[in-house]
């Protein structure tokens, strides 16, 4: 797939669930595929794909296979976001506003979406909304509260809660964080954000995966996921694991219309299918369900392109 670069836009002005304000928001995304127009002029072929937590609007490339000619997202306007506390969108690093960028919630992700959407493409009605991971938080989230605005929903590799250990994993990294000496007296705490980048990797991959590695291998990359976590924002860090660790919809996802396909993998040691992805489509109104194996874990989600044709099917069936 081509590297699209990424396009800018500013919401004049979003506000937050808590009633809090920022000007000039700034929104980063890309665009593949081309917008088709109703009698109203308005664009009615447009899918949402959102990213997960360390993502940003490129990581559309994980659903590259759907948009390349022949997938199942060819004749769609495929719209990817940065979502809000995202770097290249609104965010403590992007606008340099660090602890005092207001903290926000799944649902002010969903509602900077939707604003964007109005406000820059005039759309008020998408034709799907694509998620992965903490992606799908959002992408549930809009279907449940604003359940007329979509017609299909895909949720990758996601859950309606976040409880056990995944509660866990955002709690102790946020102590690894804000316990740190140079964090508390204002400077980047590098190495904390290093420890709280490899906690992620080792949950990230099957056990099969992590057991296929020679020692020295593991150690390499475990250095590399720390080198990169080094040099992520703490506030982001900090802001989107609070987000994540409010989000719960139980008692919401019967409020669900649009069609919903589900796409587990059983070698997920986020999200395990008997833990989460099973009991979700047992909780949406009609909801088909897919489970598949990958030795990689939460990020077998990259192989979505092998099951074109069960989607193709999917989205052909409304």
């Amino acid at each position: 797939m081509e590297e699209i670069p990424a396009s800018y836009f500013k919401i004049e002005e979003f506000q937050f669930e808590s009633g809090e304000k920022i000007q000039e928001a700034p929104v980063e995304y890309r665009t593949t595929g081309k917008p088709s127009l109703d009698d109203m002029g308005v664009i009615d072929n447009a899918v949402i794909y959102i990213h997960g937590w360390s993502g940003d609007c490129s990581s559309v490339r994980r659903i590259a296979a759907l948009t390349e000619p022949g997938g199942a997202l060819e004749n769609f306007f495929v719209i990817s976001i940065s979502s809000l506390g995202s770097p290249g969108s609104a965010s403590p690093s992007t606008t340099a506003m660090g602890k005092d960028f207001p903290e926000y919630t799944i649902l002010d992700m969903v509602n900077f979406q939707r604003q964007f959407l109005d406000e820059k493409f005039g759309i008020r009605k998408v034709r799907g909304v694509i998620g992965t991971s903490m992606g799908g938080f959002q992408a549930l989230q809009w279907a449940a509260e604003y359940p007329d605005e979509m017609e299909f929903l895909i949720p990758l590799v996601t859950s309606w809660q976040v409880r056990g250990i995944n509660y866990a994993l955002f709690s102790y990294m946020n102590h690894l964080i804000e316990g740190d000496p140079e964090f508390r007296a204002g400077t980047r705490p590098e190495r904390a954000l290093s420890l709280a980048s490899m906690l992620m990797y080792l949950h990230g991959l099957s056990r099969e995966y992590y057991q296929g590695l020679e020692n020295a291998e593991l150690e390499s990359s475990m250095m590399d996921m720390g080198s990169e976590g080094a040099l992520m924002d703490p506030y982001d860090v900090i802001w989107r694991n609070r987000a994540a660790m409010k989000h719960d919809l139980s008692g919401k996802l019967e409020s669900i219309r649009a069609r919903t396909l589900i796409f587990g993998v059983n070698q997920d040691r986020y999200f395990p299918p008997e833990l989460d992805t099973i009991p979700m489509a047992q909780l949406i109104p009609k909801a088909e369900l897919v489970l598949f194996d990958s030795e990689c874990g939460h990020l077998g989600v990259n192989e979505i392109g092998k099951y074109n044709e069960i989607i193709v099917s999917f989205i052909g069936g409304d």
